[in-house]
């Protein structure tokens, strides 16, 4: 080969191994009488093959147990004789050992004592696409992340683990890469399982004449029943040859085949269920797949194709939560039945948050029955939901590290969580003033420092960081203020006008609401005598924005969700609650997703700007900070 070809070589082995086999295939045939792939003496271009291989686990794997006899040679005596080639594999080792203990010292432990993580780390990502990703897939992602690329210096595949044609669509599909990188998260591979349903075919082929696998036309309550029993099936004892020709039916999609379905042939009363002859293949005729069409009539389950293609894709190791620990057992008889590349499995503690449940069954339920607006509802507890209340991506992304790879499961309040995202909007969130529409009051304003004529100035936007700019706020004798304010003065009273000074209470008028109320202006008063510093929109000099202030409750009324709990009777009835409020003129200049405060009132999220749409107004979703109300 010739240097060009060596050099593109050098950057294409990063994949899996049907990826890098032909590559592979050319550096062995092109070393068959060679030291070194260039020259006389350790070359760049040997150095960067070398290294290129010695990250890439399936790679390195294939070169040290010798499948290539002068890859082997040439990989050994490299490391031999120049372990200067190394201190590159070194310097990342010391960066990751660096990392791990800042994030331990940051909260949670990262100190997993992974296995082989000398010879490289692939870790991968592997949500359903049937559904949005939800607050549980987001702790899975940044932790594969995490140790994906930022621990181990290593990669991170993102494969769409689509083997249910039923509940899969594109639009999940394409969502799920959209919120991964708004999460920040970048894989280096995107594949899916559907890429290897050939290849699964031929394993379970491969199942069924080892007999390790046999075909079951048993009802699916009778199945559970016996599985739940430890009893076997009576159609464990089929001969081999029986099992082929239903499985070629079960392709074909015939009626015979359609009764059936595959089980692995591992135990018939394991105290792990998880291991009684799990179903690794099953019949979905009617349902075309989103990526295949109607090439199959039937498909592997997660049970078969995660072991399968994790080991073939080059994954080193699978974290996943708790609730797939009982699946462990059944995961490593696979490989070892298979005789695949070992894949190192960590289990995690999902997170559960109070009065949430994270079932994509009964959150699609909510969806299709209108309960919500969408799958992006604030009230949801999906990426998008949870983005659209108003969490940033720094404090999800700082929230969900700290709570680390924990084993410990617990159910978490949202104040800590909400607490977080404060932290890093407060500092740059943008003050406005909002009043109420509803029974608001009128004030008159009086007295020798009452402006002649309205008037402008500019005032920061934001009391302590003046990076954040400047406002307008308009000034004239004709004020407005929140009924609940005004119920609270009494004649006589000085109180404090925000951002610009102390007025004295001459007049409220009676009944109830107030309708209107004077005030006599007293700017030489001392701001920090008074007892009520209140927000207020002058009616003059600006026009004032119509705004929708919308917040929301939890979804259902239960701290804890049962699995077999009734949805509907512990819903919530009103989640949604929304006053309308004029804002000062400034309000009209906000963009979706930015987020302000609205003085005395919380932090908003731009839901839909004043220029989008023909109604001329703001909508706002109150985010919360963590503090009961």
């Amino acid at each position: 080969m010739k240097a060009d070809e060596l050099v593109a070589i050098s950057t294409s082995l990063g994949g899996d191994f049907k990826s890098i086999e032909p590559h592979l295939n050319r550096l062995e045939k092109h070393l068959t009488l060679r030291t070194y792939l260039t020259g006389y003496t350790l070359s760049d271009i040997d150095t960067k093959i070398w290294l290129a291989i010695k990250i890439n686990r399936v790679a390195v794997s294939f070169v040290r147990k010798g499948s290539y006899a002068n890859l082997h040679r040439w990989f050994t005596y490299i490391e031999q004789v120049h372990p200067e080639i190394q201190a590159e594999v070194k310097a990342a080792d010391e960066a990751r050992k660096t990392k791990i203990q800042e994030a331990s010292r940051a909260g949670a432990s990262y100190n997993l004592a992974l296995q082989d993580t000398d010879k490289g780390v692939v870790t991968r990502f592997l949500p359903e696409p049937s559904g949005y990703l939800h607050i549980g897939h987001a702790k899975a992602a940044l932790l594969s992340d995490y140790f994906g690329h930022e621990a181990y210096n290593g990669t991170l595949r993102l494969r769409l683990d689509d083997t249910n044609p039923s509940k899969e669509k594109e639009e999940y599909q394409d969502a799920i890469i959209e919120d991964l990188a708004l999460m920040g998260i970048k894989p280096d591979v995107v594949t899916y399982t559907s890429d290897y349903f050939d290849h699964l075919y031929d394993t379970c082929l491969k199942l069924i004449k080892e007999g390790h696998a046999y075909a079951d036309d048993t009802d699916v309550d009778t199945m559970r029943e016996e599985r739940g029993k430890g009893i076997a099936s009576k159609r464990r004892d089929r001969t081999v040859e029986e099992n082929l020709r239903i499985f070629d039916e079960m392709k074909n999609g015939t009626e015979e085949g359609l009764k059936n379905c595959i089980r692995a042939k591992i135990s018939v009363d394991n105290p792990n269920k998880a291991m009684r002859d799990p179903v690794i293949y099953r019949c979905n005729p009617n349902d075309p797949h989103h990526r295949t069409g109607t090439k199959w009539k039937m498909y592997p389950t997660y049970d078969l194709a995660c072991p399968v293609v994790d080991s073939l894709e080059g994954v080193t190791h699978a974290l996943r939560s708790t609730e797939y620990t009982d699946r462990n057992p059944q995961f490593q008889w696979f490989l070892d039945t298979l005789k695949l590349r070992q894949v190192y499995m960590w289990d995690f503690a999902r997170m559960n948050f109070i009065r949430t449940f994270l079932s994509k069954r009964k959150l699609a339920k909510l969806v299709d029955t209108g309960r919500v607006w969408g799958w992006d509802d604030p009230r949801m507890p999906t990426i998008r939901g949870i983005r659209r209340r108003g969490m940033t991506i720094p404090a999800l992304r700082d929230f969900i590290l700290r709570q680390g790879p924990s084993r410990n499961v617990v159910s978490m309040d949202w104040a800590s969580f909400w607490a977080t995202n404060k932290k890093v909007i407060d500092p740059v969130a943008p003050r406005h003033t909002a009043v109420i529409k509803k029974d608001h009051v009128k004030v008159a304003i009086m007295g020798d420092e009452a402006p002649a004529e309205p008037r402008t100035e500019d005032k920061p936007l934001h009391p302590k960081n003046p990076k954040v700019g400047t406002k307008k706020v308009a000034f004239s004798k004709e004020l407005i203020l929140d009924q609940e304010d005004a119920k609270l003065f009494k004649d006589g009273e000085e109180i404090t006008l925000m951002q610009w000074g102390n007025a004295v209470v001459r007049a409220v008028a009676s009944g109830d609401p107030i309708t209107s109320i004077t005030c006599e202006l007293n700017l030489k008063g001392d701001v920090r005598a008074t007892d009520k510093k209140v927000t207020w929109l002058s009616t003059q000099g600006q026009k004032l924005i119509d705004a929708e202030l919308w917040d929301f409750d939890y979804l259902i009324t239960k701290d804890k969700l049962e699995e077999d709990d009734d949805l509907e009777k512990f819903l919530n009835p009103t989640t949604a609650t929304m006053e309308e409020a004029f804002c000062d003129e400034g309000v009209a200049k906000l963009k979706k997703d930015d987020i302000i405060q609205l003085e005395r009132k919380g932090y908003y999220r731009v839901d839909k700007g004043y220029n989008e749409g023909d109604d001329k107004k703001v909508v706002l979703f109150c985010i919360p900070t963590g503090k009961s109300k």
